[in-house]
């Protein structure tokens, strides 16, 4: 099983949508997770957007991470 990390931190909502968007369509079949850095100090939209806006067909869960920072997804 392989994973990618991608630190959001920094971006606007649409900048990491498009981040996020390029990454899941590059992701080879091999890749079945992905840890997403957003940070939570700073703001929560980064965090909402990808707790519960974000939505791919590659995507099968969203597991929270022990840094409350931290999401990882889980890929089909």
């Amino acid at each position: 099983m392989y994973s990618r990390t991608i630190d959001l931190h920094g971006m606007t909502v649409a900048e990491a949508r498009r981040a996020m968007l390029a990454l899941l369509k590059s992701c080879p079949a091999s890749v079945r997770e992905i840890e997403v850095i957003h940070g939570s100090h700073s703001g929560q939209a980064l965090l909402r957007y990808v707790r519960v806006e974000l939505k791919h067909p590659r995507i099968s869960r969203k597991i929270l991470g022990l840094n409350n920072g931290v999401t990882i997804l889980e890929l089909k």
